[in-house]
């Protein structure tokens, strides 16, 4: 339900060092100017969705944004709801979202070189990250500089 152009538009989770989350998006096109939308979250269907305590803002004092710290997404799954409040409208929901996780680098990175057969061997550890555990899932590129 609620007016067509009143949900949120763009909205965007980027995971960055791990446990940290900001998500973002556009106030809907036609949404009036006293709109104020509200953000809850869950990572599973089990759970109790979890409201923002700390939202980013526009000039309007619109909430345009969320901050969260300590997340976890194990599986894979986030279940996003906003709602919104304004005095002359119902506000639509949204129906779709992107989560980004931004990678730490690679960890305990490890160079031997070996003078006489003009060799190095390079190692390392994948990056911690919020919810991938696989490392195969994990390409690395290395680039070689001569100094």
């Amino acid at each position: 339900a609620g007016m067509n152009g009143t949900a949120i538009e763009n909205f965007v989770c980027v995971i960055f060092n791990v446990s940290f989350m900001n998500c973002t998006w556009h106030v809907g096109q036609t949404a009036s100017g006293d709109t104020q939308y509200f953000l809850y979250w869950k990572t599973s269907k089990k759970e109790d969705f979890t409201g923002c305590q700390n939202y980013i803002k526009d000039n309007y004092g619109r909430h345009t944004g969320c901050r969260f710290q300590n997340v976890t997404i194990e599986n894979k799954k986030a279940y996003f709801l906003v709602n919104g409040s304004s005095s002359g409208q119902n506000i639509q929901s949204i129906s779709d979202y992107i989560i980004v996780e931004k990678l730490t680098p690679p960890l305990n990175v490890t160079v031997n070189c070996i003078e006489v057969s003009h060799s190095c061997e390079i190692q390392w550890q994948p990056p911690r990250t919020s919810h991938v555990k696989r490392h195969a899932c994990f390409k690395y590129e290395i680039v070689i500089e001569n100094k």
